[in-house]
């Protein structure tokens, strides 16, 4: 499911950067590039409404695919997390201490 969802991202981003390099920000457009038929084929005005509806469209499309997809990541429960935190905690902290222990005496064998 997360292969999808990346497919879906990708594809999206490249149809939002399509239509960002398509757009003039002086108002030619789409329509100033296609071969004689600029205000034949849908006119300046409704060109750019679409393709700045376009560049909202996918850009809301991509933000919702980043925000659904997190819910489908396979990922570690958070039981996991603490035992992480535990080993780095005892690895990396100063040796524990324990208390030197008595030797005890030698057995000694005494017969009476």
């Amino acid at each position: 499911m997360t292969i999808l969802f990346l497919i879906l991202i990708v594809l999206a981003s490249a149809i939002l950067g399509f239509i960002i390099l398509v757009q003039n920000p002086k108002g030619g457009g789409l329509a100033g590039n296609i071969a004689g038929l600029n205000n034949q084929f849908m006119g300046v005005k409704q060109t750019n409404d679409v393709l700045e509806k376009g560049t909202w469209i996918f850009s809301i499309l991509i933000a919702l695919l980043c925000i659904f997809s997190t819910f489908f990541m396979s990922g570690n429960s958070g039981g996991n997390d603490n035992d992480i935190l535990n080993k780095i905690n005892t690895s990396q902290g100063a040796p524990s201490r324990q208390a030197p222990t008595q030797p005890t005496p030698p057995a000694t064998n005494q017969t009476k």
